[in-house]
Order: structure tokens, then sequence, then C-alpha cells
């Protein structure tokens, strides 16, 4: 499952690095006499409502997709980092603070919270990405935190505090590297996290606005004609479901192949 999961996510890079330079249509041309046409050897995908070319538009909305996905895992997983590390390092007021917070966000549904904060601050993808990254550095948080409590207390970092090294040091050089394979393992599975994120704050009309393609703006404008062309649907829909689904796919592989208590890895 790991190359296979391996092998969608490199083939969805592809597609939208370079993707739309090999497709002959600009995503947004429309064609309008040919509207709603399906799928032909001219238009491999089909026309959307505005007759416009729906392979070059699912390749371009790729890109927004991955985008999203890797600047909102990176965000939330250096602010969950630093924040757990401090926490579960310096105990006390701090973790106490820093665990109510997380208890905060936590008791709202993670996609309701989004949904708020993004009609406040007014439908955008920079904005989508900022909902994203604030609500989704609470995982790695828990996960960095709940790791460096168990670092903290082993010998090696025991001795190189007795030696006077610097809590930076301590940090960086010592505890956080501990908890770099969970902290890859859940970043694998947020990107999925994201993009379904995404797709779903765009179908409602607060993502990506238009013309820029999306694939959750593409089905929300699909769903109306899935009767009579059910390719506006189809399509998007597929390229959410199998770049997911090879996110996830990799994900459990590298999780099988860092975790060493993972069935089928373990040593006797």
């Amino acid at each position: 499952m790991t190359k296979i999961g391996a092998a969608i996510v490199l083939l969805a890079l592809l597609a939208a690095v370079v993707g739309p330079t090999l497709v002959p249509f600009d995503p947004t041309d429309q064609e309008l006499a040919l509207r709603l046409e399906g799928p032909s050897a001219h238009h491999w995908f089909g026309l959307d409502e505005l007759g416009r070319d729906i392979l070059a538009r699912v390749l371009s909305g790729a890109r927004i997709s991955l985008i999203v996905g890797l600047v909102v895992v990176g965000v939330s997983s250096s602010l969950g980092m630093l924040l757990g590390s401090i926490a579960g390092y310096f105990g006390g007021v701090i973790d106490e603070l820093v665990s109510r917070l997380m208890d905060i966000l936590l008791a709202f549904p993670g996609l309701l919270l989004a949904i708020a904060m993004v009609a406040v601050l007014g439908p955008s993808l920079t904005n989508v990405i900022l909902a994203l990254s604030l609500i989704g550095w609470v995982g790695y948080a828990r996960l960095v935190r709940g790791q460096v409590l168990r670092a903290r207390e082993l010998e090696f970092v025991q001795a190189a505090r007795a030696l006077g090294a610097s809590t930076p040091r301590i940090l960086a050089r010592h505890i956080m590297p501990t908890a770099l394979p969970a902290v890859t393992v859940q970043a694998t599975l947020g990107m999925g996290g994201a993009i379904l994120a995404e797709a779903a704050l765009s179908f409602l009309g607060l993502g990506v606005q238009p013309p820029t393609p999306s694939w959750g703006t593409m089905l929300s404008y699909g769903r109306t004609h899935m009767l009579e062309a059910p390719h506006l649907t189809i399509f998007p829909g597929l390229a959410i479901a199998v770049l997911v689904l090879g996110f996830n796919f990799l994900g459990d592989g590298l999780r099988d192949a860092l975790d060493p208590q993972t069935p089928g890895t373990r040593r006797e």
C-alpha cells in the first residue's frame, strides 16, 4: 500500500506541476455552444456548464489542493511542535494554559469552526489556509507534548541537562528528533484532511472564488446537473477521493515503517 500511495501522490504532484501545460485548453476558456458536452476524443473529461474543459480545470484544481495541503500542514505542524514541545518540557502553568487552549478548540467540530472563521474573515484561499492552520495545530501539539513528556525523562536528556546544555539545544538536538517520526506520519495523513476541508469550504462557496478552478467549487456547480451531465461531478470527485486515499496509504505505510511497535514490523 505504501508504494501505491507514494505513486498516487507523485502522479498528483506531476499533474499539478506540468499537467496544465500539456492540456491544449485554458481552464477559464468558454465554449458556450458545447456546454455540458460529455467526454470525447477532443475533450477527454467533457465540458462544464460554461463550456470549459473539465480536464484542464481538474489539473489546475490539483495545484490549489496541494498548495493548501502543503501550507496548512507546514504551518500547523510547525506551530503545534513549538507549543507542544514547550508545554511538555516546562510543564506547570505553561502546560496548563496550552492544554486548556487545546481543549477549547477540540470542543468544537473542526470543519464547523473553520466555516465560522472563514465566514467572518471572508471567502478566499488565504483565509481558508489561515483558518485550517489555526485549527490543525492542536493535533500536532497533543502528539508532540506526549512525546516530549516521555523523552524528557530519558537518561541521555538528563545527561545533557547535567552537562549544562541549554533548553533550546536539548529540545532541538535531543528531544524533538524522537518526535519527528510520529509528526511525519501525522503530517502525511493531515494532507488528506486539509485537501478534504478545502474542498468542503469551496463547495460551500467559502474557499477559492471563481473563475479559479477548485475541486470543491466544481462539485458545487456540477451537482445541479448530475442527471443530465454526471461527468461534471464524477471527475473532480474521483480526483479528491484518489488523492486523499493516496495520502492515507502513504501515511499508513510510513507509520508501519517508523513505528517499531506496529504489528508486522515488530521484531521478536
